[in-house]
């Protein structure tokens, strides 16, 4: 401290101290500097301190004209006539008597209002005596001995020059000396209350204050005891130049450490900053009555009342510009300084000799270093804590402490957010703004909410943010009670209970424009980065809480984290060529960190913009192909819907997403949320159970039909079903199956249903070939099994053969829903009027099920519990089989058997889509049926002619054993039921309804009971008829009832050739039963009237 310039000294603009008791030697110390005061030609211009002082001799003169002749020794102020009506009107009898105790109770009063001019001149030019006077300095050394002689800063002042008070003044922290420390605040708090009274401030700031034009420097000009108004705009200038408005004056650098320092000094009391003091008085009684002064204690409680209606104008104002100074050097903050000091030695966040002081000073430097000891598990004393959290809360509370967002986000405030400034909601706004809901945002202002965000550090106790507290209160007492106040885990609480019936919009708002800023840095979430620092560092190259790196940017990191998440060799992933198994689990996150990263994510998968990479790398397409999905969820639906048409950034971060929901649907939470009754009634042991394996989903689809599956939770199954067929990988437990299977038979294939056609195809050819060893594994066949019966549900989950019957579809099934493969059953019985794509696929798809039943889905369904009564001990293959044989049995369901007779009537239609017949009858058919092979297509019925042509060498005699019993087989059945002879049904279907009506009218008394007559009085037969049943139209509907065959000009229908047929029903009943005869009699006569 060797000069004035150095040091802005003695700031000590402790003005007014209520209540200070005497000390011992109060009286004599005074004395001893009144004296001084006193003496006429000091007054007239003697020599001091003060001739150093510029517009001291100037001062002088003024103090010469204005003082009257007094006495040497013991002379009041109290005497004074210019101050005597004030001081009998303002100050209390018992103080006249003491100078130290008038003059405080005077300089407390409203300059221009409520003190004489005159008075106010004479006040000033005392305390301009007593700070000139070397007596002073004097007393100091004898109050203060012990003290100096313990701060070795302060003994090696010089003495005369002023410079030791200064120096006691910078330490009076340290002073533990209770006389030494009461003289030094009484003295500071009494003399320092003008700028121009304070060594080398004048020097200093004269420039900038002319500038500024914020008032005289010349005490003949404004006569007043105390220009607090001057340091007040001197500051305002401050704060403009950091915000950097339009038009503002760059201060120079010394006047703004003087500036500084004047705030510094006046930070345990409010009553040194005159300015605020005077703004403040009738707000400080109104809302910190009760709140002594000292320690800054009145500061904070009118920070905590800002906002409050009732505060007024002036005084908001007033205490906004300290804030502003505090958020540019903590030290202007008493409290905060000192509850934090150890701490801040401690974790080396004091100056830093390769920073710039006004770096390191600022409160979001001491925020982020102290924030930063906190995260890593370090000790912070409680008192500092919570000044930090004040000041967070500060910071959140008005954006307008931030100069970055003042300076970046003026457009965006302007254009957005005017209007919102009170308790956080314009920095909620610009949130908003920067999420992407009102427009774009510049990149500056992006930056500066984001470093906001983290100076603030609101993700660890949420109550630093007001607008969400208040926003979310009844939320966090009903959906949050059970967590601990402030405790990190209520924003993820409240993102668990997002969009469900407890939750509020108003919160839902705050919460995602919160939550935005959050996710684009790990380090925002104090669970996530306790859990996962370590595998951070050793995985991703991290470095401290409050440090960045370009190579590792903060929204990086937990990409990073949740690649390893999910790249065990287990769980699908490939090694890495020279990569061990032991490598492997080396590079995978520990156990509580991947619990954390999968919360994380099952937070983002509730909305989009939670994913920053997914947002930065799906801008364009999400404008594209999503702009009118609003709804929650519907975006990231949109996208993996359009998959193949995203770029390529985009169509990877997707993919990626879907992969690890395919391991973890549960980081579906909408899902999961519409999905909870059918998950507790039928997947809780699942659910409860489930690690990353992908059962829960399985079971999901497994029981898509029950009762409990509701709208939501059954689109959104499905959805995700058409999303896996894209990519094989989509689907988790398919994945980690056959992932080795798919490298060695399918590669270069990446659709899922080309991959399941691969492999299948690849078994069937082993099974058809009796190869000694599949080439499938067991396991992969297994789970190829269920995605196969999985895919025969929808015909979407086919997507070659939706795509080739869309036209059929619309046309024909436009009524029919979707799922349980009831367009599939559609298509199969309008079989004749398909489009010859669609056709060819639903043949194909025919065969495939007759040579495995268990694809079958309906009959499957159908039949579940008769499969389970009669052919438990069947193999898949074998299943229709088994029902055929049982298809007459009393116990057999009637649902059931009205499905087995509809794939016999399919089988019947040609060979190939009757396995057994086709084992059987394998020499038989080219021998015999060659010229009907020759006309054969590879993808369209043969309608059953060949078939008849086996019928009619059965007749002959000519078949093989086997053969010859398969084709038996075939003709009892279609005489019990002449829909399962095609030829018949062909030619011949007008005439066998004659004739059937006929034979049913004879034999009406014997067949009563087994139908009902309608309403026109016609027999309706129910399914267990051996004809099928009647309706009002023809009174008989046996099966598909339409003409088969072309009408002649003259409209009579056109048959073929109906010979074969015919001779097979005039063939002996060698071995046919009685009833079967008779039905074949009946066939006869038809088809004797059709010819």
């Amino acid at each position: 401290m060797a000069d004035c310039i150095r040091v802005p000294l003695l700031l000590l603009l402790l003005c007014i101290l209520s209540s200070l008791r005497p000390i011992q030697g109060e009286n004599n110390l005074i004395g001893k500097l009144t004296v001084n005061a006193d003496n006429p030609q000091k007054q007239a211009g003697g020599v001091g301190p003060a001739a150093g002082v510029p517009g001291a001799a100037e001062r002088s003169l003024v103090a010469g004209a204005s003082l009257p002749r007094r006495r040497s020794t013991g002379w009041k102020l109290a005497e004074e006539g210019v101050c005597r009506e004030d001081l009998t009107r303002l100050c209390p009898k018992h103080s006249w008597n003491n100078n130290l105790a008038v003059l405080e109770c005077l300089q407390d009063k409203k300059e221009e209002t409520e003190i004489a001019a005159e008075c106010n001149h004479l006040l000033w030019n005392y305390k301009l005596n007593l700070t000139t006077d070397p007596k002073f300095e004097a007393v100091a050394v004898e109050v203060c001995k012990t003290t100096i002689s313990e701060i070795k800063e302060c003994a090696a002042e010089e003495l005369g020059k002023g410079y030791l008070v200064s120096c006691l003044v910078d330490h009076r922290g340290n002073i533990t000396d209770y006389q030494c420390n009461q003289y030094i605040t009484k003295m500071t708090a009494i003399v320092f209350s003008d700028y121009q009274l304070i060594c080398g401030f004048m020097d200093q700031c004269r420039e900038d204050i002319n500038a500024l034009h914020c008032g005289s420097i010349s005490t003949g000009e404004k006569d007043i005891h105390s220009q607090g108004e001057v340091i007040a705009c001197l500051e305002k200038g401050l704060v403009r130049e950091a915000e950097e408005q339009p038009g503002a004056h760059r201060i120079k650098d010394d006047c703004k450490k003087a500036i500084m320092r004047v705030a510094e000094l006046s930070s345990d009391d409010f009553h040194l900053d005159r300015y605020l003091y005077f703004a403040c008085r009738d707000d400080r009684e109104r809302f910190c009555e009760n709140t002594l002064a000292g320690e800054g204690r009145v500061y904070k409680c009118l920070f905590n009342h800002k906002f409050e209606e009732a505060m007024s104008e002036r005084c908001r104002e007033a205490l906004t510009t300290r804030q502003k100074l505090i958020a540019q050097d903590y030290k202007v903050s008493y409290s905060l300084a000192k509850a934090c000091k150890s701490d801040l030695r401690k974790y080396h966040c004091s100056a830093d000799s390769n920073m710039p002081r006004a770096r390191e000073a600022r409160l979001s430097y001491l925020l982020l270093c102290l924030e930063s000891a906190v995260h890593r598990g370090r000790v912070v004393n409680g008192e500092c804590q919570g000044e930090m959290m004040d000041y967070r809360r500060m910071l959140m509370e008005d954006f307008s402490l931030s100069p970055e967002i003042v300076l970046h986000c003026r457009s965006e405030i302007e254009g957005h957010c005017s209007g919102l400034h009170r308790k956080g909601r314009t920095l909620h706004c610009l949130m908003r703004v920067g999420r992407g809901d009102m427009g774009a945002i510049d990149t500056d202002c992006q930056r500066a909410l984001q470093i906001l965000v983290q100076e603030a550090d609101p993700g660890a106790d949420y109550r630093i943010d007001r607008a969400l507290n208040e926003a979310c209160e009844s939320v966090i007492q009903t959906a949050c009670k059970h967590i601990r106040s402030g405790d990190p885990m209520i924003l993820s609480c409240l993102m668990e209970h997002l969009y469900t019936e407890k939750m509020v919009e108003d919160c839902e708002h705050r919460l995602l424009e919160l939550q935005y800023f959050i996710a684009r840095d790990w380090k925002l979430d104090p669970i996530l980065y306790k859990k996962c620092q370590g595998d951070a560092a050793r995985l991703c190259h991290t470095h401290g809480w409050n440090e960045t790196s370009e190579m590792m940017p903060p929204g990086a990191i937990f990409s990073c984290l949740y690649r390893h998440a999910y790249r065990s060799v287990e769980q699908g992933r490939r090694l890495v060529s020279g990569e061990s198994e032991a490598e492997s689990q080396r590079l995978t996150l520990s156990r509580d960190c991947k619990v954390e990263v999968q919360r994380i994510l099952h937070q983002r998968a509730l909305d989009v913009k939670l994913d920053p990479e997914l947002q930065r790398q799906c801008m364009t397409d999400l404008g594209k192909w999503c702009s009118e999905k609003t709804e929650a969820g519907q975006e990231l639906e949109c996208l993996q819907d359009h998959l193949e048409d995203l770029v390529p950034g985009c169509r990877d971060v997707v993919g990626n997403l879907t992969e690890l929901e395919s391991e973890d649907i549960q980081i579906e939470a909408l899902l999961m949320q519409a999905c909870e009754p059918v998950i507790q009634t039928y997947c809780h042991e699942v659910a409860d159970n489930q690690i990353n394996t992908g059962d829960l989903m399985e079971c999901l689809v497994q029981n898509k039909h029950q009762k409990e599956m509701n709208e939501k939770c059954g689109v959104g199954v499905t959805h995700f079903q058409l999303i896996q067929i894209k990519d094989f990988r989509f689907s988790y437990k398919f994945k980690t199956a056959c992932k080795e299977d798919v490298l060695k038979l399918c590669p270069n294939i990446k659709k899922k249903v080309d991959v399941v056609i691969c492999l299948s195809t690849t078994v069937r050819n082993d099974t058809l070939q009796d190869a000694k060893e599949q080439r499938v594994s067991i396991k992969c066949r297994k789970q190829l099994r269920v995605e196969e019966v999985e895919m025969s549900e929808d015909i979407r989950l086919e997507p070659e053969l939706y795509d080739s019957c869309k036209q059929d579809i619309s046309r024909l099934c436009q009524n029919v829903a979707f799922g349980n493969a009831q367009v599939i059953e559609c298509l199969k019985e309008n079989k004749r009027q398909l489009t010859q794509r669609c056709h060819q696929r639903i043949f194909k798809l025919q065969e495939n099920e007759m040579v495995d039943p268990e694809l079958d889905y309906q009959l499957m369904r159908v039949c579940k519990h008769m499969i389970r009564r009669f052919c438990t001990e069947s193999e898949g293959k074998n299943v229709l089989q088994c029902l055929k044989q049982n298809k007459n049995s009393e116990l057999m369901d009637p649902k059931c058997k009205q499905m087995i007779t509809k794939r016999q009537i399919t089988q019947n239609t040609d060979y190939r889509l009757n396995p057994v017949l086709r084992k059987a009858c394998k020499a038989d058919i080219p021998k015999f049926c060659q010229p009907i092979l020759n006309k054969a297509t590879a993808d369209s019925e043969l309608e059953g002619q060949v078939i008849s042509c086996l019928k009619l060498k059965y007749s002959d005699q000519r078949l093989s054993p086997d053969c010859e019993a398969q084709i038996q087989v075939i003709l009892q059945e279609s005489a019990l039921d002449y829909r399962l002879d095609p030829q018949l049904q062909i030619h011949c279907t007008q005439e066998v309804h004659t004739f059937l009506l006929s034979f049913y009218t004879h034999t009406h008394t014997r067949t009563r009971s087994r139908g009902t007559l309608d309403p026109g009085g016609h027999e309706t037969l129910g399914d267990t008829g051996p004809w099928g049943t009647r309706d009002p139209g023809v009174h008989e509907t046996l099966g598909d009832t339409r003409p088969w065959g072309t009408l002649d000009p003259g409209g009579h229908e056109t048959l073929g050739d109906t010979g074969p047929l015919e001779h097979g029903l005039h063939s002996d009943s060698r071995n046919l039963s009685s009833p079967v005869s008779e039905h074949l009699g009946v066939m006869s006569a038809a088809l004797a009237a059709c010819k």
